[in-house]
């Protein structure tokens, strides 16, 4: 079960964190993936990662908010395999701000890498996976479900990324195109690490459990585990599922009181 041999697979933002979870796991499953990311380190360690394990993997550095980029690489991509069977919009950034505090350079940086990232892949594979079907994931947020403080526009952003994944699930229906999107809430990644070094330097470890608590399940969620869910959205095992959104946040959205 879960097999994605002879899929070809795009990830985007697959250098660290969840999307390097997830590469990992589809590659260890049979895929060929494809990791987009502007970090050339951490992109060509989660294919080597892959490699080792005995998956095939290559390292595109893209920068998604450019479609011509993402044209680019999309092209190589199908010109090697002939399709695109698996794309996962996982490339985003985050930020802390209120509506009245957030700069108009900050509001576009993430518009730009969170929305407009998000659509040009799209925009770009969508068209080959309409040859004979395929699987869109993004990854939204608790975020666009939920009130957080200061985070304005990541918020809006997630909340567009919820938005897209609904009108694409409808418009590519007739294509056999499922798009689903999944809402994580605090996972730990190097980003985590480094924001509390950054934010509460000394205080790490105390923030650090304050911030997990805040999942009613008592702690963060690992990036295998929001990989685990993908993997199954992606596979074929979840064929009739299309248009839905899954949060994955230990309780956060609904048991928060």
């Amino acid at each position: 079960m879960f097999s994605l041999n002879n899929k070809t697979a795009i990830i985007t933002g697959a250098g660290s964190g969840i999307g390097r979870a997830i590469a990992e796991v589809f590659g260890s499953q049979g895929a060929a993936v494809h990791v987009l990311d502007l970090d050339e380190k951490g992109g060509a360690a989660t294919v080597g990662e892959i490699k080792t394990q005995g998956g095939e993997a290559v390292f595109i550095k893209c920068n998604v908010t450019s479609q011509a980029e993402v044209k680019k690489a999309v092209e190589q991509i199908v010109q090697q395999h002939q399709t695109i069977d698996i794309l996962v919009n996982n490339a985003g950034i985050a930020h802390i701000g209120q509506a009245d505090t957030t700069t108009e350079a900050d509001f576009d940086k993430v518009v730009a890498v969170n929305i407009k990232g998000v659509y040009n892949c799209l925009h770009e594979s969508i068209p080959f996976m309409k040859q004979k079907g395929g699987v869109i994931l993004n990854v939204a947020s608790v975020a666009a479900l939920v009130g957080i403080p200061d985070r304005f526009v990541y918020s809006t952003a997630k909340g567009a990324v919820a938005a897209m994944t609904l009108s694409v699930a409808k418009d590519y229906l007739k294509d056999h195109i499922r798009c689903n999107s999944i809402s994580p809430a605090r996972v730990h990644t190097p980003f985590v690490d480094g924001y509390l070094a950054n934010t509460y330097p000394g205080k790490e470890k105390e923030m650090y459990e304050k911030l997990s608590k805040t999942q009613p399940i008592g702690r963060m969620a690992k990036p295998e585990e929001i990989a685990y869910l993908a993997l199954y959205l992606c596979s074929d095992e979840a064929s009739f599922i299309t248009g839905c959104d899954y949060p994955i946040d230990g309780g956060f959205v609904r048991l928060n009181t």
